[in-house]
């Protein structure tokens, strides 16, 4: 009780910062973008630096490539995906008249089930009424920027740090890992960069080799699907790729949608093409199972499917959409802390105390 006492300044500290952290949660979105990018890119700079690249030549290399890549990718990538956005929008009652008037007939007759038909005033009503609040709230937000401009220069000076704060946090990030580990009192701090290290092995073989694998799954579905002939082969392959997160989510969005969308375009009488949207994905599949997931990420993390779907959905009942991104990580880190504890819970006093009946004996 004295000992807790006793640092009330530390809790003081530890109280201030959370208050800062929700104070300043509005503007603090680029600085988390950009360590996340730091954090990434850092490793790929170390190993510039071994080859006898200096720390400011790494970095300005690295953060070259990054900056070329991504621009290069939207610039290639966000007109296609419009020209999709806008065949879907204008697609789409025709696509629920379809289900309604072919999909599940075909289907009753095909498997011998009976099927409710979808109700198209209750669609048709909700769909208007989300188009009338999407364009309310546009309506709203372009009044607001019209009234002051001063809103869009804040959106748009807080993206513009992005790039600048990952930059700097590169080039001083050796620097900053030090100064914390200098802040760690000295008697904890061996156990502390150990568990550290191990978390951030963790991390590492899950937010870099997850993030290659649903690009590679996404890459694999869209370009498949392109081949097959699906107007929205580049939509429902980048969904599926990033629905991949959760172990076979993607695949059964991408299938799912894949498959309606090819039946929809082609008829119900191409089944040559529906065999080969789902070869498609069958090849996404095994390339994930016996390639990607083994060399990419491997065994590190520790979570077995069930743990992952688990995490992901305590994460989203509790924190939403930003809880499902952070659920896997925060597990990793936990299982590193488990495994710590398990180790020693099985080395104390306690559990290797023999049993009553051995020391009696």
């Amino acid at each position: 009780m004295n000992n807790i006492i006793n640092r009330w300044p530390i809790w003081i500290v530890f109280a201030v910062l959370i208050w800062l952290l929700y104070a300043l949660q509005s503007i603090l979105m680029p600085f988390f973008a950009a360590a996340l990018l730091a954090y990434l890119c850092n490793p790929l700079v170390d190993r510039l630096m071994k080859w006898r690249f200096s720390r400011i030549a790494a970095v300005s290399t690295v953060f070259s490539v990054l900056f070329l890549t991504i621009t290069t990718t939207l610039v290639l990538l966000i007109p296609m995906l419009w020209r999709q956005f806008m065949y879907l929008e204008s697609r789409l009652p025709f696509l629920l008249k379809w289900i309604n008037r072919k999909a599940i007939p075909w289907l009753e007759k095909s498997f011998k089930v009976d099927l409710d038909r979808l109700d198209m005033d209750l669609i048709t009503s909700w769909l208007t009424s989300y188009w009338q609040e999407a364009g309310t709230a546009a309506g709203h937000v372009l009044t607001r920027v019209a009234q002051s401009s001063l809103d869009i220069i804040s959106i748009v000076g807080l993206i513009s740090l992005v790039p600048v704060v990952t930059f700097y946090l590169l080039l001083d990030w050796d620097k900053i890992i030090n100064n914390i580990k200098e802040l760690i009192p000295r008697h904890i701090e061996p156990t502390v960069s150990k568990l550290a290290l191990e978390c951030d092995d963790v991390l590492s073989a899950f937010i870099r080799g997850q993030l290659m694998v649903m690009l590679a799954l996404g890459i694999i579905y869209a370009v498949g699907l392109q081949i097959v002939g699906l107007k929205l082969g580049i939509l429902i392959g980048l969904l599926a790729g990033l629905a991949s997160i959760i172990p076979y989510f993607g695949f059964v969005v991408g299938i799912i949608a894949a498959s309606i969308t090819c039946l929809f375009q082609f008829g119900t009488h191409s089944l040559d093409t529906l065999l080969a949207v789902w070869l498609v994905f069958a090849i996404g599949q095994i390339l994930e199972g016996w390639i990607l997931q083994p060399y990419l990420i491997g065994d590190k993390i520790g979570l077995p499917p069930v743990g992952v779907i688990f995490a992901v959905m305590a994460g989203g009942q509790l924190f939403g959409f930003i809880g499902m991104l952070l659920a896997l990580p925060v597990a990793a880190i936990i299982m590193v802390l488990l495994h710590h504890a398990h180790n020693r819970y099985r080395q104390s006093e306690f559990y290797q105390r023999p049993r009553i009946d051995d020391e009696s004996t």
